[in-house]
């Protein structure tokens, strides 16, 4: 760069910062919701040197000197759910922001079934949605939905708006996180803001930045912005669409993906494991809870989707904090985009409710495989979690299950609740005199038949590591 140019660039940030004024980004405007009892973060730009002072109509209020170049960052504490508030933020000059809520804050983000909205896509129904928009009206539920945006660096803005529940509104939100939030709020009465961000086929790596995918050798970072599929290029939806909401308060996250990762399911355990870590490290909040949605069972595609809900389901096992809603019994065979929404919004729900909010009595979990023992009959019991009043096909026989012995060939295995422990299962096929592993629905396409009695679902998996 000569020096003429250096002069240019120099005396336009100058001139910048001389006009600079408070800002802050959309994220902070009326109708926000803020996260109740926490010292939540605000932050912006204004002249450097500047005196920013907050002042929440709460009664509480926060300083801070803007830097040289011009950023600002401070944290006010939040009271109990409530509002609406006011908030003013007084800077070069005053900014008000009205009808501020103080509640529950979730990060929902993902892929296409997190994104598609309320109203269904083309050709592809959500069932109740009519109903559902009909009856949405509700001050309490709020959503800054973020636009599909993708960049090489980290963006400051999403540049959307919040917009409360209603008829109008309702259509365009993700409809998962319509129904998650639905149903907290309507169990704890107290508002819920819905901060959502995906974009469909988005693969994880899209969601993850530089620095959480140095360990992976084969992710290559792009060094100019993709043309063609961007929403499987690695760091790209992190900078555009998930990076301006880092550091805004939340009480966890929703994350409903994995349908683009199926041909790498193999590495999809470790990308997912440091992905939420990660998240977590930036948002400085500790291991805040995180749950996520099984992918549904789907036919078309060459790689065996079972491996993908296998990885899913060790990450939950294995990274604390988490929580895994499954969809094995709502799969459609040739649709990827399973049209019932409020069950797998309800199925989150329950463990936020179970798990963050206390709520006794509530199953959130559908039976999880334990442990496998052989019997000198030629059977292998089986052992779960969550299944302690037994299991129920609801009207279905337990289909699905697979049992291999030294061959390792399966075949169709007959099923029987143990009489002596409600929460096991006896397996066999009187052709397999030495019975080696047992498989559950560990295919791409299966129809869901193991549930506990609660209604919840168990995830397809295996015994074996064939």
């Amino acid at each position: 760069m000569n020096n003429k140019l250096l002069v240019l660039v120099a005396w336009i940030f100058s001139l910048h910062i001389a006009n600079a004024q408070t800002a802050m980004p959309s994220l902070f405007s009326n109708d926000m919701v803020l996260q109740q009892q926490t010292m939540t973060a605000l932050w912006g730009t204004d002249k450097p040197g500047t005196k920013i002072m907050i002042t929440g109509s709460w009664g509480n209020s926060a300083t801070t000197i803007t830097s040289k170049d011009g950023h600002w960052r401070l944290k006010i504490q939040t009271p109990i759910a409530g509002g609406p508030y006011t908030m003013n933020i007084k800077g070069t000059k005053t900014l008000s922001f009205k009808n501020v809520l103080i509640g529950e804050v979730w990060l929902c983000s993902g892929q296409s079934n997190m994104e598609m909205p309320l109203k269904g896509f083309n050709n592809q129904p959500i069932y109740g949605s009519n109903e559902a928009i009909l009856n949405a009206t509700n001050p309490n539920i709020r959503f800054y939905t973020s636009p599909r945006n993708i960049s090489i660096t980290p963006l400051y803005d999403a540049k959307s708006e919040w917009k409360t529940a209603s008829p109008e509104n309702a259509p365009n939100f993700s409809a998962t996180a319509y129904f998650f939030a639905k149903k907290i709020q309507s169990i704890l009465n107290i508002p819920v803001g819905i901060i959502h961000t995906s974009w469909g086929g988005s693969s994880i790596e899209s969601w993850m930045d530089a620095q959480s995918l140095a360990s992976f050798k084969n992710k290559k970072i792009p060094e100019a912005l993709p043309v063609k599929d961007p929403n499987k290029v690695p760091t790209v939806m992190y900078n555009g669409m998930l990076h301006p909401f880092i550091g805004y308060a939340i009480k966890g996250a929703l994350w409903y993906q994995g349908e683009t990762n199926r041909d790498n399911a193999y590495e999809y355990k470790d990308l997912f494991t440091k992905m939420i870590n990660e998240w977590r490290n930036q948002w400085q909040q500790g291991d805040f809870p995180f749950y996520f949605v099984q992918i549904a069972p789907y036919l078309p595609g060459n790689a065996n989707s079972a491996f993908l809900r296998e990885a899913q389901l060790q990450t939950m096992l294995a990274v604390k904090n988490t929580g895994m809603a499954v969809t094995l019994d709502i799969g459609e065979q040739n649709l990827i985009h399973p049209p019932n929404k409020e069950l797998v919004g309800n199925r989150l729900a329950y463990w936020a409710l179970a798990k963050e909010y206390n709520v006794k009595g509530i199953a959130y979990s559908g039976p999880i495989y334990h442990q496998m023992e052989k019997t000198t009959d030629h059977k292998i019991i089986l052992s779960f979690h969550h299944a302690d009043l037994g299991f129920s096909g609801f009207g279905k026989p337990f289909i699905d299950f697979e049992i291999a012995g030294e061959d390792k060939i399966f075949h169709p295995a007959q099923v029987k609740i143990n009489p002596e422990k409600k929460s096991s299962l006896i397996i066999w096929n009187d052709s397999i005199k030495n019975p080696l592993s047992v498989r559950y629905a560990f295919k791409s396409w299966a129809v869901g038949s193991l549930y506990n009695i609660q209604g919840l679902p168990a995830s397809s998996f295996r015994t074996d590591e064939w």
